[in-house]
């Protein structure tokens, strides 16, 4: 009888050591998960934790400074505002929006046109579209020093020094991905209610406006959203197409801060870059319950 208890007592046996080594072993997992999540967070949080200290400190560099401004000072915000701040970043949200508008717009005409018509050279356009966003931009910069120089001789307005020019090229840059993500979006609607709409009379025109747009709304936002991001804090493009003083972005005008090997003016740059990422940060909130409205909006209404 010994036995065949003992015999009995064995799987219990295995099974609960096995059911202990999974509950150790999913431990470690989420131990590990924890880790890295940490350390994720802390190399997001640690720069802009840095940056707002620095704005806060009195001295101009930033390696000598305490993580912990003391005394908290507003100096660094007085200087940046005795410059013309106002006016760079002025600059960039008007080229910022202006290029998020035009490409949110142009993107949802295209992207219907390319998901719910058929054309010949439909195909092979779309594949040009995605092949040019291949290569970086960097490579073109040449090439588009030399067109807006050449557009500049005849339309000023859209020309080199100009701020239509750097939207012009920033267009010219995001619709491709844009395009291709709309169509996508395009392409998962049901064609049923184009259909429906075909038979209760309605055009191209209103089956597009009354009854596609408040379904492809939210991925128009999140275009708009990174079109508008990207531009914003773009510095390259600027620096290569804008050389007077008055037309300067936001990045271009911090730049100068810190642009000498003499007089490096690290706090204000600071100051300056906290007080630049006010409107994003605020752009992002508000529209990111945008989104998620429109998300939920529009599931219910397909």
């Amino acid at each position: 009888m010994t036995t065949s208890v003992d015999t009995q007592s064995r799987p219990a046996t295995r099974v609960g050591g096995w059911r202990s080594s999974r509950k150790a072993r999913s431990r470690v997992t989420l131990a590990i998960k924890y880790v890295v999540a940490a350390l994720v967070l802390t190399f997001s949080l640690f720069p802009i934790i840095w940056t707002i200290s620095a704005s806060f400190n009195t001295g101009d560099s930033i390696s000598s400074q305490s993580l912990i401004p003391n005394p908290i000072s507003l100096r660094h915000y007085e200087r940046i505002l005795e410059l013309d701040f106002w006016t760079w970043m002025w600059n960039s949200f008007k080229i910022s929006s202006i290029s998020a508008i035009l490409v949110g717009l142009i993107t949802l005409m295209s992207a219907y046109a390319f998901s719910r018509f058929r054309w010949a050279g439909r195909s092979q356009l779309l594949l040009v579209i995605l092949l040019i966003q291949v290569f970086p931009a960097i490579l073109a910069m040449v090439a588009l020093f030399a067109i807006l120089q050449q557009i500049g001789t005849y339309i000023p307005l859209l020309g080199l020094n100009s701020h239509g020019g750097l939207i012009l090229i920033y267009m010219g840059g995001a619709l491709g991905v844009n395009v291709w993500l709309m169509k996508g979006f395009f392409d998962s609607v049901p064609r049923e209610i184009d259909e429906s709409g075909k038979v209760d009379g309605a055009s191209d025109w209103q089956i597009f406006w009354q009854l596609l747009f408040p379904l492809v709304r939210p991925i128009l936002v999140v275009s708009m959203i990174l079109t508008f991001f990207g531009t914003y804090s773009d510095y390259l493009l600027p620096r290569v197409m804008i050389t007077a003083s008055e037309k300067f972005t936001l990045m271009l005008g911090l730049q100068t801060l810190i642009g000498t090997n003499y007089a490096q003016e690290w706090g204000a740059f600071a100051a300056g870059a906290v007080m630049g990422a006010i409107p994003m940060v605020a752009i992002y909130l508000i529209l990111q319950d945008y989104i998620i409205g429109g998300l939920t909006a529009g599931s219910v209404k397909g």
